[in-house]
């Protein structure tokens, strides 16, 4: 996802994102679009998957919600993710999306500035994945 996207903004977007220094697993940064139809791209390392005993649930509720606390300091009204970590980073797509989906109800219930968070997923599987957590709420 993050090949596309870089691909897709530019190479100013790498240029700003050299000046950001990294950041932490769970944390979230904040670049311009360029190129994108989005003014803005949300930067969140996801964690690796070592089994679930190693914080990962909580790791990976930080991305999103600190994204949307980013999001909200930006004034951002939509937000769109990918499923994060459950690429190569491993991370069963099952438990994301029960995890993200939770993290981002919690924030939304609180922060009404959001008015839509749509989930992009990358295939049929994902989505699937995403529509059982969903019902699950």
């Amino acid at each position: 996802m993050d090949g596309a996207i870089h691909r897709a903004a530019g190479p100013e977007l790498l240029a700003e994102c050299r000046t950001l220094h990294g950041c932490e697993t769970g944390r979230a940064k904040i670049t311009k679009g360029y190129r994108l139809k989005a003014k803005y791209v949300l930067h969140t390392p996801g964690p690796v998957w070592h089994g679930g005993n190693h914080g990962e649930a909580e790791k990976l509720a930080g991305c999103y919600r600190s994204c949307l606390e980013l999001a909200s300091q930006y004034g951002c009204k939509t937000v769109d993710f990918p499923s994060i970590s459950t690429g190569v980073y491993g991370y069963p797509v099952d438990r994301a999306a029960k995890v993200a989906l939770g993290a981002i109800a919690e924030y939304l219930g609180a922060h009404p500035e959001i008015e839509r968070v749509r989930m992009v997923c990358f295939d049929f599987r994902t989505k699937s994945a995403y529509d059982e957590a969903l019902s699950d709420l």
